[in-house]
């Protein structure tokens, strides 16, 4: 392992922040056939790295200057509720009309934090690490942070779902 490839590592972990221009755009969406070969084995590991040295409970791909549409979630988190700690190509595809509004914090946004509305149940969908198609409904804490990473993943932050801008 070169001088190089170190060098890379250890910015390929530091933490994307607003103004960045790739928080602000749709990213590329995974080939199931890549994720079930592996081709992102090395990201996945890298991102749930980040996360925990950056105290957070998810991480999006671009969060970490990657155009590829992935995000981790906490593994406590996920071995609570039975579902993976990762997600590739994640669509919301029903929102319930019951929501609450708690306070959010963003790695990519530091040291901001309001109150955001989000849906306390959510049906959603995506491709596991494995490759596998997984679809399930989430609600609490669960659904707001697959809401939030989802979002991250279309280009929208905590910023853009609350009226207070500054």
């Amino acid at each position: 392992m070169g001088l190089g490839y170190v060098f890379l590592y250890y910015f390929s972990m530091e933490i994307t922040k607003l103004p960045e221009e790739i928080l602000g755009g749709k990213i590329t969406l995974a080939e199931q056939e890549d994720i079930k070969n592996g081709k992102y084995a090395g990201l996945i590991s890298d991102m749930k790295k980040a996360m925990l040295d950056n105290k957070g409970v998810g991480l999006a791909a671009n969060q970490i200057g990657t155009d590829v549409a992935v995000f981790v979630i906490d593994e406590k988190l996920a071995e609570e509720n039975k579902v993976p700690s990762a997600y590739f190509n994640p669509e919301i595809t029903e929102y319930s009309k019951d929501s609450d509004e708690l306070e959010e914090g963003c790695l990519s946004i530091p040291d901001w934090y309001k109150p955001v509305a989000r849906s306390k149940k959510i049906m959603f969908k995506a491709i596991d690490e494995e490759g596998d198609k997984v679809k399930f409904r989430a609600r609490g804490f669960l659904a707001r942070v697959l809401q939030h990473e989802t979002d991250h993943l279309n280009g929208l932050t905590i910023r853009d779902r609350t009226k207070i801008k500054s």
